[in-house]
């Protein structure tokens, strides 16, 4: 299942590397997986825009060259017509959407130098007093590489080094005259210098451009407090995260978490510890579910917190409970109107639906808040854990399962 339900840690590792730089333009696996999914997305209607206009140029100096140059050798237009035309035949048939994603890459990565070379070999068989006119063509082939393609700055860089290396042999085996060959080599170095800053420079800002995306992406998001989903984005995901997990037969479990007399620690000890209080559980909370990328994680409102676990057995979900309520009591915090012994405490409700079950989320998120107000009529600090396994039965406590905190008892379940 993929990770519909992204946390904050991507975000803040979108935080870390724009205020650390990129100057090598890499980001971390994950980060950068998605930066190229993006930049491929955001540029395919330009790039078949593009590769138009280089099956336009193409025949365009191909009535040129039989205008101007009349060459009788056959062997610039068996590489135009051979070679350069179909090359930018398969990528334009890349570029259509259900190839697009798959194949343009590899194909654009391939054809790009193959049509540069191709001039390089036009440039050797052209009457030498038109070997430079032939040869300019490489200053754009160098430019369309960086800026047309939806070429990353290094498969363009590699691309336009291959062709400059092509250019630099045809010159040292004398396929081109040496005084023109030197004079070629060195105005597509320039040209690969000045494209290349370029290049480099675009992306950069495209790279800048993405992470801040990310980081709005975040505000909206997450929580300002506890840096969890908010509510709203919550139940805008969780729609699609149980549509899919029921399709696929997954079991989904949820979880309610409340804080134990929250009020009373805020009037006892001001909002202000509340936030801070708050904040560490939120994390303790994320720490202690962490396992499926899928999962989500949100703040339900005031100091009631959301989990959804998506492919976790009953078993797995009562785990999880269990590790909630003990991660939070092994923080240690001080609560002098705590009714469980002087620290914070949470109690944790939660329902594991079975695919056979075929249940609606609401149903399930209210099956797990009767557990977590059974958990609070018990005495709170513990969870209360329901299992739905058969299709047409009506949700009750009779697979409840109860686990209370005793005061000071350490992590369960590491």
């Amino acid at each position: 299942m993929r990770a519909t339900a992204r946390s904050a840690s991507d975000d803040r590792q979108a935080a870390r590397v724009l205020e650390g730089g990129f100057t090598r333009l890499r980001f971390p696996a994950e980060l950068e997986t998605e930066f190229r999914h993006h930049h491929l997305l955001i540029s395919q209607h330009w790039v078949r825009l593009s590769i138009l206009v280089a099956l336009g140029t193409t025949l365009g100096f191909a009535m040129i060259d039989h205008w101007v140059i009349r060459s009788s050798n056959a062997v610039p237009d068996l590489v135009r017509f051979g070679l350069q035309v179909p090359a930018i035949l398969l990528c334009l048939l890349a570029t259509i959407k259900p190839l697009y994603l798959r194949v343009y890459l590899p194909a654009i990565q391939i054809a790009a130098p193959l049509f540069g070379m191709g001039t390089v070999m036009m440039a050797c068989y052209a009457e030498p007093e038109y070997t430079p006119l032939v040869g300019a063509r490489l200053l754009l082939v160098a430019f369309f590489l960086y800026f047309m393609l939806g070429l990353r700055f290094a498969p363009a860089l590699r691309s336009n080094l291959i062709v400059l290396g092509a250019l630099i042999v045809a010159g040292l085996v004398g396929a081109i005259a040496p005084q023109a060959a030197i004079y070629l080599a060195f105005a597509v170095f320039c040209a690969n210098v000045i494209g290349g800053a370029g290049a480099y420079a675009l992306e950069h800002a495209n790279r800048t451009a993405f992470l801040e995306r990310k980081l709005l992406g975040e505000m909206a998001a997450l929580d300002g407090l506890t840096r969890l989903l908010n509510r709203q984005t919550f139940e805008a995901r969780v729609t699609e995260v149980w549509r899919e997990a029921t399709a696929r037969q997954l079991q989904i479990s949820v979880l309610m978490i409340d804080v134990d007399d929250f009020k009373r620690y805020n009037d006892h000890y001001g909002h202000l510890a509340g936030d801070d209080c708050l904040q560490r559980i939120a994390q303790a909370v994320r720490t202690a579910v962490a396992g499926n990328p899928a999962d989500l994680l949100a703040r339900y409102g005031g100091e009631e917190l959301v989990a959804v676990l998506i492919d976790r057995t009953a078993a797995d979900a009562e785990a999880a409970a269990e590790r909630i309520v003990a991660d939070v009591a092994a923080l240690a915090i001080p609560h002098a109107g705590s009714s469980t012994g002087g620290m914070v405490s949470i109690s944790v409700g939660a329902a594991t639906h079975h695919p056979t079950a075929a249940a609606a989320y609401s149903t399930v998120a209210k099956l797990a808040d009767n557990a977590l107000y059974a958990a609070k009529n018990q005495g709170r600090n513990r969870c209360v854990c329901v299992k739905m396994h058969a299709p047409g039965v009506t949700p009750s406590f009779a697979t409840a399962q109860t686990r209370r905190m005793a005061p000071g008892e350490g992590v369960i379940g590491r």
